[in-house]
């Protein structure tokens, strides 16, 4: 496949995805419900509104001083505004093209600071692990606080846990024994990557030489607050998520994250999959969909906006 064609390939596919996902919840109801979830949107009290967006702004400055942390080992000490602004354009980014911010984050923050992209990309892949830790944190919370609850909705949905946990091991062999493999070539380009991989990897031990390691816990934790924070908080902007328990929020909120990354920041796909939780616990549909449209559109301005800034100031910041 000729390299263009698969570049483009990647960011329409997705947006494709999105709008796919897009036209379901909007035809999924009748005209009268699309209408009351149009009217949901447009009334939705604006104040908690507005305090979800300050929580989601607090969580990405949150997370840019949390790399620092991971950075200062690496001899490395970037100005808090740029690393912030790299989080955030880097956040843009995924909008247009899932995944991508990651790269161009290191590759922002190197253009910058003195710092190899190579190593700046390891602590942001390290980074993402430890997210991911804290994101099946909070589903081990969420099955013991109702276990019930969700295991009622398994048997509900014909879903066997115990199933989908050994295609999981599965999984991990082959990736596992995919990288033993990789290990042992000695291919010039295998190795050209190997010699890549070896900065990734210094730049993710930078995790067991911080100084500060204690305030990076608490840093981690504090984003994961506030970004359960900002999701909650949302569901008194409408009446009829109001009484909605903190319990199937969670669950919503932990479906909606796993969502967020197959399409282009959720288009679609976010909102339907909150919709569809809320309603599968017993919550009304629409009112569970208006409520995703409203998270996902607040963080997305804020992205879009606070984005875009951090694209057009950082150059002039680091003018010298």
């Amino acid at each position: 496949m000729h390299p263009k064609l698969k570049k483009r390939l990647k960011l329409i596919i997705p947006l494709l995805i999105g709008f796919f996902f897009v036209l379901i919840s909007l035809y999924r109801f009748e005209a009268e419900e699309r209408q009351l979830i149009w009217s949901n949107i447009k009334q939705a009290n604006l104040f908690w509104v507005f305090v979800s967006v300050a929580l989601g702004l607090c969580s990405h400055l949150s997370r840019a001083y949390r790399w620092q942390f991971l950075l200062q080992p690496l001899g490395v000490k970037p100005r808090f505004i740029n690393s912030f602004f790299s989080v955030m354009f880097a956040y843009l980014a995924n909008l247009g093209v899932p995944r991508s911010g990651e790269v161009l984050r290191g590759a922002t923050l190197a253009n910058y600071e003195d710092v190899k992209f190579e190593q700046a990309f390891g602590t942001i892949i390290t980074e993402r692990v430890i997210d991911f830790l804290m994101l099946l944190l909070i589903v081990g919370v969420t099955i013991l606080y109702q276990a019930d609850l969700i295991l009622d909705f398994f048997e509900k949905k014909s879903i066997n846990p115990l199933f989908t946990l050994i295609i999981l091991g599965v999984l991990i062999l082959l990736i596992l024994l995919g990288v033993k493999l990789f290990s042992r070539s000695q291919q010039p380009l295998i190795l050209k990557i190997k010699q890549f991989l070896e900065g990734v990897v210094q730049g993710m031990k930078t995790v067991l030489k911080m100084k500060n390691s204690l305030l990076f816990i608490i840093h981690t934790f504090l984003i994961w607050v506030l970004y359960i924070a900002m999701f909650v908080v949302v569901k008194y902007s409408i009446p009829g998520t109001s009484d909605v328990h903190l319990s199937v929020l969670l669950v919503a909120f932990v479906f909606g994250s796993f969502a967020m990354s197959i399409t282009n920041g959720g288009i679609g796909i976010y909102p339907l999959t909150i919709g569809a939780t809320i309603a599968g616990f017993g919550g009304d549909a629409v009112a569970g969909e208006s409520f995703g449209w409203i998270v996902w559109t607040a963080q997305t301005l804020l992205v879009i906006v606070v984005g875009s800034l951090s694209a057009l100031l950082m150059p002039i910041v680091n003018k010298d």
